[in-house]
């Protein structure tokens, strides 16, 4: 029994005017009348559950109106609906109320009616703008009286076009725009299509005029909006539908229809005669040019979804115009390549093959249609193209889409074929063989067999290959396949199964059955190395037992055989054992078997063999045999004494695992354990309540003796292990052992909390804590790994003041003295153990009193008059949590600007004796212990939010020319201070930073001898220090040495814990509502200056840990902006993006953005930016940041000038940090083939920087087109694809690459012998060996692959060994099937001849090779 917390639910508020109110009262007063009265009782109720419930009995009072008179029930019907037309759309007392009124006499249908038109009128009367969305919501729940409610969706539609232009940039309310203006097209097609037949008859007898102009009018409204880009795809694409929807209800003729709809969407410019006028000037705007191709996709999906291809009303045009609109939909797909507009082709190409399928089903269908639609067929072959190559598209939806369309186009071929030749259909055969014969590694091979499992079963598919299930599960290693593998050898099983029982032999299927798909799979469980993952096992097994549970029984006896556990070697393989425990373990959690009787144990294995297992030599026999005692399917089952016993032999023996993945796994399994201990402790402690509550029988009495026992057992149980945790908690414990024990304590402090509602609890860590266990707690957090920091903390936060012993003022104050020491450490992780204490010790309510203490002790000047500001009560727990940490961040800021003080005279010293990072980290530890946007101190609050901001300007002021410094890793700045300056004089002498660009114009001379000359009889004083360090006097007054390592710790940490510290402020605190009002925390010009902060840092920092760290925070910031509501606040990031893009343009060998160090924070900054755009938008700012790299980083033959340089490096960088970032998701995808080309022609630069950025951003490319490197092969076919597919996607790609190719090709063979290499011959042959030849491929395709064999032959001449390797194997993709043989003969006879007087052997081997790559394909 899991105890969850109650939902509140927010039902609203019934509330009436005055006018309404004195009405009701006066009918109550006259005569009784049940209704009214209930509305009056509901009225004046505060409560909405209680008036939720008075409304459902008025829905049955409202059926008894015989008896009342018609003038009384007729006001008590005006006002339910004036109620009703009040509530918001989603209320549940909205729905009530339309239960009440649906149930409503005969006698008083006509009045309601009546009442809700009128109400209608008067809601569409309303000028208030902010009201239009909840009228569109009403109209949608009525829909009476339509043609007014057409009159003011135009209106409304109107209305909405001309806002979206004032909008532009607020993406808060543009965003509520599209919504509503999607609520009222959304609205307009529901009205039409439930009274499509009444218009049309009104429109046929020209009763209503006015009628035919409203839909024209919205026609045109649609039209508009889909022709404006402005608007959101969604938008635009709901628009097409309903321009589709208007044309079909006001054409009256079906076969009509298609031949209108064609010329509209073919730009049909000579209009014929059948075209209606109202629909040429209703849509002139296609009419009079050709319409963009995001325009033709969105009206295709229109055709695709609001005409009727099931009637065959149609007829001949309707056929006509299905096969037109494939061809155009597959022409858009090679045209538009934007990610939404990708998925948008892949939901009509699968729409499209749903509707062909509906046309197939009509028995009027033509011979003609059936023939264009055979899989043999030139539109079912493009469309079976189109899967090859998006059958692995990296957006799932489009992978998604293809199957689909696969599926159809099955189904479609068998409807155009007689039924009894499915199985020897030759394309079925073809399509099974060819899916067949690829590598098992193409994810879409999985789904396509599946598909043809569905269709044909899996006979059929085991008839051409018996041999698949021990294919697949060879597989087992790859965790990518796992789901698609599991899912075919599912379809198969299940398939087969039922084949095999539907078959005249079906009292021997299990046997065959199990001799095809478990016996292979015990054999691959046994063989396999239990440390290597089973991905496809782990998943497959379930679902083998779901199907067939009788499994279990054949694999026990199968793995517990002596001739199967004597021919597998334990010591490398799972082994019988260990497959034995994996089996069971999924049986378990399947709920095919249970413990709940002890005996159950020693019938089904014996227990011997789970202890053997539970410390076995392979981790994942330990971990199946854990899972075995502790996942089960139902929470509530009781724990048996066995497993009890066994739990605790196997916790001492694996307390300190060395593997992280067995850590993880062993406290997952023991949070389940604990889950369930605590769950059926609930159930026996319940069954020991009823036995005492009433006279039972003896039975009952024994089985509440039973329980009573067991809950004792669970005591003793958790109190053994809680003291062997604790008991592991010794000092010098190493990190395995104190993860495992923290997180188990963890576990069962937050399993046994004291939760409201629960009856029994059958421990709480608190009972079995003593102080030394605290201690070990507490002395956890000064542990180096920060995460068992966290373990220990979230443990120590949970425990009362009593038990952690902080009634004790001296304890109390130790600990606080203690953190404020260690907040000003010079070791890192020292600040991180002050921040944890000082987030602990915030909680006690006596905080104030020791922090008095201890600035008494350090004479800080802060004082606290804790004692008054209580006012003699005792104050809430909320309250003294904001109370101690708005105190602990004053005392923390007085601190920290005596430091900063210190800091401005010598940074050397205070980075020597007190960094200024640890407070600020401290400072930020405090704050998120509370929630910023709830505080009760707000004056307060707002004065120390602008205290914290100007502090985090004035430390960053002086630690930042150490991280903007050309090079910060050795420079120790020059300090006022005159004694520090003369002894670091050496070492500045040494370190010269220049922060110029200049390098890209001017060359670095070395010294000459004369120069050296004059360095040696320089003045001592001017002599580097040998050893880059200082002597310096910390605090206690002892001698320590100052590196410059030890100065830019202090400087970029300090940087980095600003950056995040302001980051956190613009994440969590209340912005002021607008300029002039004071109600938030932070003011709009402090957003501001953050901004200009942020922008100074990444844009001049060269120190990677302190930029790096600004990107974090300056993201939280942009976040805020766009989630704002001020315009003039969510205009920013487009204005800093431009300001800086124009930078970037226009940067010089003297500009101070950084061209080294890959543009230092400039990529950030910009990356930054352009992730900002909320999801679902038009992406402008992505789109504009990308046509000005692009421009940037593709040199231009007219401007070769060094000033262009420094640019295109930038430029080369950004992009790089553009395409590997994942936010951007599909989105920056259009892109990769110009940034494949700007890499490629980079390469070709005289400047080195250019060319080093150039392969960075080829590095990139490889990885975001061909994905991850998921293997050491480094020719493996994971991350490669196909010829046909990567053209595809990268159309523009191909002729580039073979004109490069060409270029490279040409300087291979040369007469002279020189060794020419040409830049690119190495990333286009690298690009080019990454495509590999697929049976699937034809020779139909429009990207033919021909024309790059001659270069690449040639290629193959290079004079670097390396070079002709390449060569050979990226042949190998662009030679089809049936012409490697003629391929191979024509390249031997190439070779030269002996007799011939000059012989290359580079020559010779570049064929040799190129003929031994095509035998392996």
């Amino acid at each position: 029994m899991v105890l969850k917390k109650k939902k509140v639910l927010d039902v609203g508020r019934i509330v009436l005017d005055q006018h309404q109110l004195a009405r009701l009262r006066c009918i109550v007063s006259v005569e009784e009348n049940g209704l009214a009265n209930l509305l009056l009782e509901c009225t004046q109720l505060t409560d909405g559950i209680q008036q939720l419930c008075l409304l459902k009995k008025s829905a049955i009072t409202s059926n008894r109106g015989d008896d009342v008179r018609n003038s009384q029930s007729a006001t008590c019907m005006e006002i339910l609906v004036r109620i009703y037309w009040g509530l918001e759309s989603r209320s549940p007392l909205k729905r009530a109320t339309a239960s009440a009124l649906s149930g409503i006499p005969e006698n008083l249908k006509e009045e309601v009616v009546s009442c809700l038109i009128s109400c209608l009128k008067e809601e569409m009367l309303v000028v208030d703008k902010s009201h239009v969305r909840k009228v569109i919501d009403s109209i949608a729940a009525c829909m009476e009286n339509f043609s007014l409610v057409l009159q003011f969706l135009h209106t409304a539609l109107m209305d909405y076009k001309l806002q979206n232009k004032n909008l532009s940039g607020q993406h808060i309310l543009q965003n509520k725009l599209m919504h509503d203006l999607l609520a009222a097209l959304k609205t307009a097609m529901v009205l039409v299509q439930k009274v499509q037949e009444k218009i049309r008859d009104i429109l046929c007898r020209n009763t209503q005029p006015s009628l035919r102009k409203t839909m024209c009018g919205l026609l045109t409204c649609f039209i508009e909006i889909l022709l404006d880009g402005d608007f959101l795809q969604t938008v635009q694409n709901t628009a097409g539908m309903a321009a589709l929807l208007f044309i079909k209800t006001v054409v009256d003729h079906d076969e009509l229809l298609p031949k209108l709809v064609h010329d509209l969407l073919f730009n049909s410019i000579q209009r014929g005669r059948d075209v209606p006028e109202w629909l040429f000037q209703s849509c002139e705007q296609l009419y009079s040019a050709p319409p963009p191709d995001d325009v033709v996709l969105f009206l295709s999906q229109g055709i695709l979804a609001m005409l009727d291809w099931k009637g065959g009303k149609m007829r001949e045009g309707g056929e006509r115009l299905l096969l037109d609109i494939l061809i155009v939909l597959l022409s858009l797909n090679i045209r538009l390549k934007e990610s939404s507009m990708t998925m948008s082709v892949s939901r009509n190409l699968s729409l499209w093959t749903t509707s062909a399928l509906d046309a197939l089903h009509v028995d009027t269908c033509s011979w003609y249609l059936k023939n264009s639609l055979n899989g043999n067929s030139e539109a079912i072959q493009k469309l079976l193209e189109y899967i090859w190559t998006h059958w692995e598209h990296p957006l799932d939806g489009v992978r998604h889409q293809t199957k689909t369309i696969f599926n159809n186009i099955l189904k479609i071929h068998q409807e155009t074929i007689d039924d009894s030749c499915v199985l020897t259909d030759p394309f079925f055969l073809n399509m099974t063989h060819n899916l067949l014969s690829l590598e098992w590694h193409i994810k879409g091979k999985y789904v396509l067999l599946g598909c043809l499992v569905e269709n044909l079963g899996t006979e059929h598919i085991l008839t051409v290959d018996n041999s698949i299930p021990e294919q697949v599960l060879g597989m087992n290693l790859e965790q990518s396949l796992a789901t698609y593998a599991t899912d075919l050898l599912e379809k198969m099983f299940v398939s087969h199964k039922n084949q095999l029982m539907s078959s005249s032999q079906s009292g021997d299927w299990n046997k065959q059955w199990h001799e095809i798909w478990v016996s292979p799979f015990l054999m691959k469980l046994c063989e396999e190395n239990p440390s290597r993952p089973t991905y496809i096992i782990e998943g497959y097994l379930p679902k083998l037992l779901k199907c067939n549970p009788d499994s279990l029984t054949y694999m026990i006896k199968e793995l517990q055989s002596s001739d199967k556990a004597s021919n597998i070697d334990p010591f490398n393989n799972r082994g019988a054992l260990g497959a034995l425990m994996t089996c069971l373990r999924a049986a378990r959690a399947q709920g095919l078997w249970s413990t709940a009787e002890e005996s159950s144990w020693d019938q089904l294995i014996p227990i011997s063999l789970i202890k053997q297992a539970l410390v076995h030599k392979h981790e994942q026999v330990r971990l199946d045999a854990l899972g075995l005692l502790c996942e089960t399917r139902c929470s509530t089952e009781t724990l048996s004494q066995q497993e009890i016993a066994l739990i605790k032999y196997f916790l001492p023996y694996n307390m300190n695992s060395q593997s992280p993945a067995m850590r993880q796994q062993i406290v997952w399994l023991m949070k389940k354990f604990f889950s369930r201990l605590r769950d059926s402790s609930q159930v026996l402690y319940k069954q020991t309540q009823t036995v005492k509550q009433k006279n039972t029988l003896c039975e009952e009495n024994t089985k509440s003796q039973h329980a009573e026992h067991q809950l004792q057992q669970y005591k003793d149980f958790m109190v053994w292990i809680c003291d062997t945790l604790l008991q592991a908690l010794f000092p010098g414990a190493s990190f395995p052992r104190k993860f495992i024990v923290l997180s188990l304590l963890g576990i069962i402090a937050e399993v046994f909390e004291n939760l409201e509602g629960q009856t029994y609890r059958v421990m709480q860590i608190t009972d079995v804590l003593r102080p030394a266990n605290v201690d070990a707690l507490l002395g956890c957090l000064s542990s180096t790994f920060e995460e068992l920091k966290l373990l220990a903390y979230d443990i120590l936060k949970k425990l009362p003041p009593t038990v952690l012993g902080l009634q004790d003022s001296e304890k109390l104050q130790t600990l606080l003295q203690t953190a404020l020491d260690l907040s000003i450490s010079t070791k890192p992780y020292d600040c991180i153990t002050a921040s944890y204490l000082l987030a602990l010790l915030v909680r006690q309510e006596s905080l104030m009193s020791a922090l008095n203490a201890c600035s008494l002790k350090q004479q800080t000047g802060y004082h606290f008059d804790y004692l008054n500001k209580v006012h003699g009560r005792q104050p809430m727990n909320n309250e003294v949590l904001e109370t101690n940490v708005l105190e602990v961040t004053k005392y923390l800021l007085i601190c920290l600007s005596d430091e900063l003080r210190q800091a401005e005279r010598s940074l050397v010293h205070t980075a020597a004796s007190n960094p200024l990072y640890g407070r600020v980290h401290c400072i930020i530890g405090a704050l998120q212990q509370l929630s910023l946007k709830s505080v009760l101190k707000i004056a307060e609050w707002r004065e120390t939010v602008a205290e914290l901001i100007l502090m985090a300007f004035h430390l960053s002021a002086i630690v930042s020319p150490i991280c903007q410094s050309s090079s910060p890793e050795g420079l120790i700045p020059m300090d006022t201070d005159l004694e520090t300056a003369r002894n670091l004089q050496k070492i500045l002498n040494e370190i010269k930073p220049r922060d110029t660009n200049d390098y890209f114009a001017h060359a670095k001379l070395l010294k000459s001898d004369e120069d050296q000359e004059l360095s040696k009889n320089a003045s001592e004083d001017c002599k580097p220090s040998e050893n880059l360090s200082v002597a310096m006097m910390d605090q206690a007054g002892q001698s320590c040495q100052v590196t410059a390592q030890m100065v830019l710790v202090c400087c970029w940490r300090s940087m980095k814990e600003v950056s995040l510290l302001l980051g956190f402020l613009c994440q969590n605190l209340p912005l002021q509502s607008t300029p002039d009002l004071k109600d938030g925390l932070l003011m709009f010009h402090q957003v501001g200056e953050i901004g200009e902060y942020f922008k100074c840092q990444l844009l001049q920092s060269r120190h990677r840990g302190a930029f790096e760290l600004a990107y974090v925070g300056f993201v939280k910031l942009t976040e805020m902006l766009t989630s704002c509501k001020n315009s003039d606040l969510q205009k920013l990031p487009q204005q800093w993006l431009e300001e800086v893009l124009h930078e970037v343009k226009s940067s010089i060998p003297t500009s101070k953005l950084c061209a080294t160090r890959r543009s230092a924070g400039i990529p950030f900054y910009i990356q930054a930016l352009v992730s900002s755009e909320p999801r679902g938008s038009n992406m402008s700012l992505l789109k504009l940041t990308m046509k000005e790299l692009i421009s940037l980083a593709i040199p231009s033959s007219i401007c070769q000038d060094e000033n262009a340089t420094i640019p295109q490096v930038h430029s080369l960088n950004i992009l790089r940090a553009l395409f590997r970032d994942t936010k951007l998701g599909e989105n920056i995808i259009p892109y990769v083939a110009e940034g494949i080309q700007a890499a490629i022609l980079g390469f070709t630069s005289p400047v080195w920087a250019v060319r080093n950025s150039s392969t960075l951003l080829f590095s990139a490319l490889i990885t975001r087109i061909f994905g991850v490197k998921r293997g050491k092969d480094e020719h493996s076919k994971k991350n490669r694809m196909t010829g046909r597919e990567f053209f595809t996607r990268f159309p523009t790609l191909y002729p580039f690459l073979l004109k490069q190719l060409e270029m490279v090709a040409n300087t291979m063979d040369s007469d002279s012998g020189v060794l020419k290499l040409h830049p690119n011959l190495f990333l286009l042959l690298l690009v080019l060996g990454r495509l590999y030849p697929s049976p699937l491929d034809g020779t139909s395709s429009a990207l033919s692959l021909a024309p790059f064999v001659p270069f690449i032959i040639r290629c193959g001449h290079s004079p670097v060994h390396r070079s002709r390797e390449m060569a050979a194997r990226a042949l190998v993709p662009f030679v089809a099937v049936n012409q490697i043989l003629p391929m191979a003969m024509s390249l031997m006879e190439t070779l030269p001849a002996a007799t011939d007087l000059h012989i290359r052997q580079n020559h010779i081997h570049g064929i040799l090779l190129q003929i031994l790559n095509f035998s392996g394909k």
